[in-house]
């Protein structure tokens, strides 16, 4: 998710690092929690042969197609260098930065399995207008085409349309179901992201529709950050470069090297690491 103008998408002193994973409760890890464990790890094709699988013994549930979609976008994020702290720390930067060459094959396979997940939200809320797992998925749809069109296609403004979208569901289905903390994120990221505008675009912002809340973004972010659960590693995530744009570089220093130890295959964090030790 966008660390400025989108997703999910940050620190608070609350924030406890001791807790458990979110992959580590005391129930066995199904299929949807090894690919995102897989996928967090940088190993994208094991992630979709756990989300496919998944897929296959599970058709009528949306989260196998929108995880899948989700770890094509974080593979094309990985190969285009888009998830580099610096860049989001950076404002010029970022402003600058070049628009980049997307595979088209994953472009496609990205929006097919969109596409089947929105068909299958659609089947599922129209039996249970309240179910909590077609409700995230549809959150979830919206955040992934966000994030594509801001930080691949470098279509900033109708990415924020997506943003607002994915809020909006994400607020509903929180209004029913308080505890599914992994909706936090959409609500916190559109907060925070959009907060750190100067106060005219903010301004502008909110008559639009958005939420440019600073504290309610840190807030939100922070729940999906201490308990939250497929969403919990990315969450910590956005909080270390909240922290290192606060100047609290220990505090960055701490949420990276817990997500390196849980993930020592991604190579993202013992980078921006490093980075910290100068």
């Amino acid at each position: 998710m966008h660390i400025r103008n989108i997703p999910l998408s940050i620190v608070a002193a609350a924030l406890l690092l001791s807790r458990a994973s979110a992959f580590a409760d005391t129930s066995a890890p199904t299929l949807l929690d090894d690919g995102y464990r897989d996928m967090y790890n940088l190993q994208f094709a094991q992630a979709h042969q756990q989300f496919q699988q998944w897929e296959r013994l599970h058709p009528q549930d949306p989260l196998g197609p929108v995880s899948d979609a989700a770890a094509y976008l974080f593979d094309e994020f990985d190969r285009l260098h888009v998830l580099e702290v610096e860049l989001f720390v950076n404002d010029s930067k970022f402003e600058n930065r070049a628009k980049l060459s997307p595979n088209p094959q994953v472009k496609q396979a990205f929006e097919t399995d969109l596409s089947q997940c929105e068909k299958i939200t659609g089947m599922v809320l129209a039996r249970d207008p309240q179910n909590a797992d077609a409700l995230f998925a549809s959150a979830l749809v919206q955040g992934l085409r966000g994030d594509y069109l801001a930080l691949i296609e470098k279509r900033d403004v109708t990415a924020l349309k997506f943003v607002k979208a994915g809020r909006s569901i994400a607020e509903k289905l929180l209004s029913l179901h308080p505890s599914y903390y992994d909706a936090y994120l959409a609500i916190g990221v559109e907060n925070y992201l959009l907060s750190l505008k100067p106060a005219p675009v903010r301004w502008f912002l909110h008559m639009t529709g958005a939420q440019t809340d600073h504290a309610a973004g840190i807030q939100k972010l922070s729940i999906t950050a201490e308990k939250g659960h497929y969403l919990l590693p990315y969450a910590r995530l956005l909080l270390a470069v909240a922290a290192l744009r606060d100047g609290n570089r220990d505090r960055s220093r701490e949420l990276l090297s817990a997500l390196a130890r849980e993930f020592p295959n991604n190579h993202l964090y013992a980078v921006e690491l490093a980075k910290l030790q100068h």
